[in-house]
């Protein structure tokens, strides 16, 4: 029986604040507050997130109404 293997990429910062549409600072802060989930840790000074977790966290993020009831 064959199965599919989903290979997940991994996404560097500024792929990550492109697709999120956040800033580098707003993104650290989150993540200290446990909002938005966490790099892993590719070297000394290399993070990368996982894209199945940035997907997740785009897809559960709540819209912002504008500030319209």
């Amino acid at each position: 029986m064959e199965t599919e293997m989903e290979i997940d990429r991994l996404l560097r910062r500024q792929e990550v604040l492109d697709r999120v549409g956040l800033s580098r600072s707003l993104v650290y802060q989150m993540m200290k507050d446990n909002r938005f989930p966490r790099p892993l840790r590719l070297g000394k000074r290399a993070v990368a997130w996982s894209e199945a977790a940035i997907n997740e966290w785009v897809a559960n993020r709540p819209l912002s109404n504008g500030g319209i009831a």
